[in-house]
């Protein structure tokens, strides 16, 4: 079973270095539409900064990144910042380090330390928390069938996205992806529920 693990909530890291500040921003998403959101806010909120640099990782097995170096030199922001993500095995989480210039240059390297030991900050003090591969489902059934499927549900520990009792009755959920085949085992004798699963 593969299980990942992203952060519980946002946490903040500080480094400084020859009076330049980074500051380091943590939080756990689930969208590309809610970095851009977090992001502006940033922006908004420390829009006096010099460089907004990031980087984020989405998804289970088939992750999609980016990073960002915004203004400083290639690879001296975004990568190390990426790195640390990966280093502490995370997924679904975006690291934004803010600079405020203290007038002296760091140099590539010691940029790539800088941006590294922020992230590494707030990423060591973010509380961490597992997530699960998950399928979709859907069951339709008739009222009937009701205790039946309510049992399902607490045996799977189905997490409910929606239930709509109209003319009959139809509850759609997420289970762990892992727990399929008994599920589906289980459930096989049961021609009054039609169960649809999206994996």
């Amino acid at each position: 079973m593969s299980i990942y693990h992203t952060i519980k909530e946002k946490s903040e890291g500080l480094y400084k270095e020859k009076g330049s500040k980074f500051l380091a921003f943590a939080y756990p998403v689930k969208s590309e539409v809610e970095i851009k959101e977090i992001q502006e806010s940033l922006r908004k909120e420390y829009y006096d900064a010099r460089h907004h640099c990031f980087a984020w990782v989405l998804g289970m097995d088939d992750q999609s990144y980016r990073a960002n170096d915004d203004g400083e030199p290639a690879h001296s922001a975004g990568d190390p910042i990426l790195g640390q993500i990966r280093s502490f095995e995370l997924t679904n989480v975006l690291v934004v380090v803010i600079r405020y210039f203290g007038g002296t240059k760091l140099g590539v390297g010691g940029l790539i330390n800088a941006y590294k030991t922020a992230t590494e900050a707030a990423l060591s003090n973010a509380d961490k928390k597992a997530i699960y591969e998950t399928s979709q489902i859907t069951m339709n059934f008739s009222y009937e069938m009701m205790s039946v499927v309510e049992r399902i549900i607490v045996e799977f520990n189905i997490s409910i996205i929606e239930r709509d009792f109209q003319m009959s009755c139809r509850i759609e959920g997420v289970i762990k992806s892992d727990m399929l085949d008994v599920f589906r085992e289980k459930t096989s004798d049961l021609y009054a529920i039609d169960f649809e699963i999206k994996e």
